[in-house]
């Protein structure tokens, strides 16, 4: 079901005096968010529903698709610019084709970019999700005035979006930044969605801690998770972090290994690419210094010159997704002269 907010709309009563629109997609691994803006940038509606796991490609994008249309409403057709969508995916950028999604298994080997595009009559640009929502960070919220910066949410899974010179590095293929998926413990630990055991975001994303509770638990380790949850199967990231302000040693234990995987997953990033701005997103920034200030520690332990590296939350707040999708069109947009922009 689609949830549309039409309380919190902005300017709605002057939208219809606008001539273009643009619509972006965030879709998450567990939460797929949708925004209609005017080419000024200003958010005109908002909505929201649960990302189904379960679903098949051509499922999932009929969703999309018929979400879409319920969002534009009576926005005439022909006054939308196009659909921004950003997928949490490896994507050969190019074609517009999904090769995987880590937490949403199914999505995979399809043609996202033809079929959505085809089913909406719309033009249709697909990218990652952390690279979409980085270029909003850039050029809206904390990574202004750097021209050199990553965006890395931390959240359902973590990843990374590079942006040189005020422009998203997509790599060879079109899946630069999927960082998380980096092997820290080869072969160790609980299997990512990836494919692989022992990869960054097996140890630390917030899907992945969960994997981690739940099975010390089923080895008789004792926590007041379960109970707070009203079960072992509803234990979850808000969960942990109510444990862990209650002194449970089990959320303890499970935030100890997120900051220490973390902080050498951020240490990695930097003497990579040598850029000393990390713009932190996600769900997980919630957690505050109790997650990023022993983060920053361990980064600072291992990182050993003078240089500043500042570590900023995103300012794009929950919006910050769908906001980046959008930059996609109008990026596209600035770079064509021949555009109706």
């Amino acid at each position: 079901m689609l949830l549309v907010n039409r309380e919190k709309t902005i300017f709605r009563y002057k939208m219809f005096n606008m001539d273009r629109f643009v619509i972006g997609i965030d879709v998450g691994g567990t939460k797929t968010a949708y925004g209609l803006l005017n080419d000024e940038g200003v958010l005109l509606r908002s909505a929201s529903h649960a990302s189904d796991g379960e679903a098949s490609p051509e499922t999932f994008f009929d969703c999309i698709a018929a979400n879409v249309e319920k969002l534009a409403g009576d926005v005439p057709k022909e006054s939308i610019t196009g659909v921004g969508l950003g997928m949490p995916s490896f994507i050969l950028y190019d074609e517009g084709y999904i090769v995987k999604t880590s937490n949403l298994v199914k999505i995979r080997n399809f043609p996202a970019l033809k079929y959505l595009s085809e089913k909406l009559s719309l033009p249709v640009i697909l990218d990652n999700d952390a690279r979409a929502a980085g270029l909003a960070e850039h050029r809206h919220g904390a990574g202004r005035g750097f021209d050199k910066m990553l965006y890395c949410p931390v959240s359902t899974g973590i990843s990374s979006a590079l942006i040189i010179q005020g422009k998203p590095f997509r790599g060879s293929y079109g899946w630069a930044g999927e960082t998380g998926h980096m092997i820290a413990t080869p072969g160790e630990g609980v299997e990512c969605g990836c494919g692989n055991r022992g990869c960054f975001m097996s140890w630390c994303s917030g899907s992945m801690i969960v994997k981690h509770i739940k099975q010390w638990i089923t080895a008789g380790e004792k926590t007041i998770m379960a109970e707070m949850a009203g079960g072992i199967e509803k234990i979850d990231s808000i969960i942990l972090e109510a444990a862990y302000d209650r002194g449970d040693p089990l959320a303890e234990k499970a935030l100890k290994q997120m900051t220490h995987w973390l902080g050498i997953w951020f240490y990695n990033l930097y003497v990579s690419f040598n850029v000393n701005c990390f713009i932190l997103g996600g769900g997980l920034v919630n957690m505050g210094e109790k997650l990023f200030g022993p983060l920053r520690r361990i980064f600072d332990e291992y990182n050993h010159d003078e240089k500043p590296v500042y570590f900023k939350t995103a300012e794009c707040s929950q919006h910050g997704g769908v906001l980046g999708a959008a930059e996609l069109i109008f990026t596209e947009s600035r770079e064509n002269l021949n555009d109706v922009w």
